[in-house]
């Protein structure tokens, strides 16, 4: 008898196994498809595609998914870490006022035998009137550059979600890397040389265009909602950086998010790599990168996956808190009805490290308002200012690690 059902578990399982795979491919497929969809319509409607509309979209997919609650305990840090980073780098330009940009120039021709390769694709491709179609679709990709390695998070969160937490760590460290090196080696953009002369045409005017603006009246024409674009300022204007070219995060974001995406979903993740080389054409032909930045972005983000995912046991231990499956479960649980599972997931939360992460962080972000506004220690331009950034970076993350205790 126990043969038989021996024999009838082996049969079974299967199939069962097999209907859950396939249920999960169409989870994520879903969830990419809604992705594109929307970042489609936004895009077509003269809609930013910025993240913090990103993150809304997103945590209404989790509400759907029944996973509302744990969106908001797993994001919260994560948001908040990228948000300051990116009101944190444009001030790199203020402290180092020594930009390069004839010595990148020079180091771009020598790898290309003399030519540069904005100018080789700008010339076989960009006509001399009339819809570009090239900057058009360069400039949708410019415009995805935060909400795909958004998406890609969401949809490591969705199927591996101690992944995700990976994922996050090495977008973090990839995004410090890249700061550093915008405080002490500010680089300029092909664009940037071109409008002081360093890259000029037979006819002395400059022998390459910034194509973006171009792409983006393009868009607007094509589509009908020239005039009336909507815009969020939340992220794109916000303290921005001209001189931030390498490395290019436009080249590592995706390249990292094609590492994590290869190593979690196999030859689905292979894709990604697709996209990237996509992006890494569109930011040349569009003057907004040379060849260097991008071989910068890859070389850095491939540094940051490899410190996290061979990262040491401490920090290990800390990620496998910060994912731990029985706080998942609990969530779960408490999103079908049982409140009390949310409290016991949440009774984790050591609020003593959580507050003083919070307190820290405030701390620091009066001294960055009064460096900036009330121009202490010498104002904006001093290095004093990275003395507070540090301290609203250092208080979210302990915070983080608070929310995220046994």
């Amino acid at each position: 008898m126990s043969e038989e059902l021996g024999m009838v578990v082996e049969v079974a399982a299967p199939p069962h196994a097999d209907l859950h795979r396939r249920n999960d491919r169409l989870l994520l497929l879903m969830i990419a498809a809604y992705v594109v969809v929307l970042s489609a319509l936004m895009i077509v409607s003269g809609v930013s595609v910025t993240p913090d509309v990103m993150l809304i979209a997103l945590g209404l997919a989790a509400v759907i998914l029944g996973r509302g609650r744990l969106f908001i305990r797993d994001w919260v840090p994560f948001i908040g870490l990228f948000l300051a980073y990116e009101l944190m780098r444009g001030f790199a330009d203020d402290i180092n006022r020594v930009v390069h940009d004839a010595d990148v120039l020079g180091l771009e021709r020598a790898l290309f035998g003399g030519l540069l390769p904005t100018q080789v694709l700008q010339d076989a491709l960009h006509p001399a009137t009339g819809l570009d179609p090239w900057a058009i679709f360069g400039t949708v990709l410019y415009f995805l550059h935060f909400p795909l390695p958004i998406a890609v998070a969401f949809l490591l969160w969705i199927r591996r979600r101690r992944a995700y937490y990976d994922y996050v760590a090495a977008l973090i460290v990839l995004s410090m890397a890249g700061f550093a090196t915008y405080l002490y080696l500010p680089v300029a953009p092909p664009w940037w040389a071109a409008d002081r002369g360093l890259i000029p045409g037979p006819d002395g005017l400059p022998a390459i265009e910034y194509l973006k603006a171009q792409g983006f009246n393009d868009l607007a024409r094509l589509f009908g909602f020239e005039g009336r674009y909507l815009y969020s300022y939340a992220i794109y204007e916000v303290n921005p950086n001209p001189v931030a070219a390498f490395p290019s995060l436009h080249a590592g974001y995706p390249f990292l998010a094609f590492l994590f995406a290869r190593r979690a979903f196999g030859r689905v993740g292979w894709l990604m790599l697709g996209y990237a080389a996509c992006v890494w054409f569109a930011i040349v032909y569009l003057a907004d990168h040379y060849v260097v930045d991008i071989l910068g972005g890859l070389a850095y983000a491939s540094v940051a996956y490899l410190a996290i995912v061979h990262a040491p046991g401490w920090f290990r231990r800390v990620v496998d808190r910060a994912a731990d499956p029985a706080v998942d479960a609990d969530v779960e649980v408490a999103e079908a009805g049982d409140s009390g599972a949310f409290g016991r997931a949440m009774g984790r939360v050591r609020w003593g490290i959580v507050r003083q992460g919070a307190a820290i962080a405030i701390v620091g972000a009066i001294g960055v308002v009064g460096v900036v506004k009330g121009q202490w220690f010498g104002g904006g331009d001093s290095p004093v200012l990275l003395v507070p950034w540090a301290a609203v970076i250092g208080g979210i993350w302990r915070a983080a690690l608070g929310a995220t205790s046994r």
